[in-house]
């Protein structure tokens, strides 16, 4: 499973010993920003690509996520869109296949309604 850290926004594998996250349920926008985006801005943080991702509306949607989710003392945050590498078909697959186990396994569940945000556990 890969988790994006809620204070760097850099993703990490887990295998085993899976933390606590926060999981994001959203509606997909135009801006959406992926795993490949986030590994650019990762890989060349200053470059005109990187600046041009943190500007997409997916990407503040992301960082007021993780935000929220660290203020519910949450360190890890699971967000579908840029958590799964969607290049991968049998990344893809193992996720879809997943995704029920990972919403059950979350402590905590933010959904973003509009400008509203809650957390539940």
């Amino acid at each position: 499973m890969r988790l994006l850290d809620t204070k760097t926004l850099r993703l990490q594998e887990f295998v085993v010993d899976i933390p606590p996250y926060a999981i994001l349920s959203h509606t997909w926008g135009a801006e959406e920003v992926t795993y490949h985006d986030l590994a650019q801005v990762a890989r060349d943080p200053t470059s005109a690509d990187s600046h041009a991702i943190r500007r997409r509306n997916g990407f503040d949607k992301m960082v007021r996520f993780c935000a929220q989710a660290q203020r519910e003392y949450h360190d890890w945050a699971w967000v579908d869109i840029c958590c799964i590498d969607k290049t991968s078909s049998a990344e893809l697959s193992e996720a879809i296949n997943s995704m029920y186990d990972w919403y059950r396994g979350a402590p905590g569940a933010a959904m973003s309604i509009s400008r509203m945000w809650t957390l539940s556990r």
